[in-house]
């Protein structure tokens, strides 16, 4: 461990007499503005803080040393650019281990009108988020919940594109932290478990959460609540992870080269 205080050296960077440490962050935050197209307001200190933390971190530590947060929403459709989210819900994982106390669950208010397909889907109705938060009053709490945390999802892609969509339009900039996929991580464990067997790969398996869960032995959660479903993908990705670390998988590198999950969703 470095010690804290011991003195900084300091390295010019040319012209400017910046520091080393003050020009890259200074370099960071301009790559953050830089990316946020037509965006002219203020970049949202929490945004700031989300982007320097995973901008240079270590990938080669053991797995329980990281801390992830399991997410799911649930959302008025499909399209991140019309379709609005309802409800977010995370739970942390510290040490490969989930601790269902540690959670967040929030409904949100949209801004449009909400889909009765999806209604009928997750019976979130329009009465049932009429007194909640709109979208930009819980980012703010949710990238707290997620501070330094590496974020976990089913097909996490598509929550992915529906925060950062929100997160660019009220807080200046998409979020930073690296993903990594449940779905994707399934389908490279049952691809080592074809490899190391000579068993007839199975092409018949559902990647769908809740199908997983059953084949697998998981506990079962209640559907299309983002809580429950958060849950659902935890116990998923501990499992997964247990299982796929007894062959080459030690770090969140080798995890990452094992499912091709690792995606920056900017």
């Amino acid at each position: 461990m470095k010690d804290a205080s011991a003195p900084v050296k300091t390295v010019r960077t040319g012209k400017t007499g910046k520091t080393g440490f003050t020009g890259r962050v200074a370099g960071l935050l301009q790559a953050i503005r830089k990316g946020l197209g037509r965006w002219s307001g203020p970049v949202h200190p929490l945004l700031e803080e989300n982007y320097m933390l995973f901008a240079e971190f270590d990938q080669e530590k053991p797995l329980e040393e990281y801390s992830f947060v399991v997410l799911d929403t649930e959302l008025t459709g499909l399209s991140p650019s019309r379709d609005e989210i309802v409800s977010i819900g995370a739970v942390r994982v510290s040490g490969l281990s989930i601790n269902p106390s540690d959670t967040l669950h929030v409904m949100v208010r949209p801004h449009g009108t909400m889909h009765k397909p999806a209604t009928l889907v997750h019976r979130i109705t329009p009465e049932t988020v009429a007194d909640k938060p709109p979208i930009e009053d819980v980012l703010p709490e949710l990238l707290r919940f997620c501070n330094g945390s590496l974020i976990v999802g089913h097909h996490v892609g598509l929550d992915m594109a529906f925060l950062s969509r929100a997160t660019r339009r009220h807080l200046g900039g998409s979020i930073a932290t690296p993903c990594i996929d449940t779905m994707r991580l399934a389908q490279a464990w049952e691809q080592e478990r074809w490899e190391a067997s000579f068993d007839p790969f199975q092409s018949n398996i559902s990647y769908n959460l809740r199908d997983l869960a059953t084949h697998y032995g998981l506990p079962r959660f209640q559907e299309h609540d983002a809580l429950q479903d958060a849950l659902q993908a935890a116990y998923l990705f501990v499992y997964l992870v247990r299982k796929m670390r007894g062959g080459s998988i030690r770090t969140l590198k080798d995890l990452f080269m094992a499912g091709r999950s690792w995606r920056w969703y900017m």
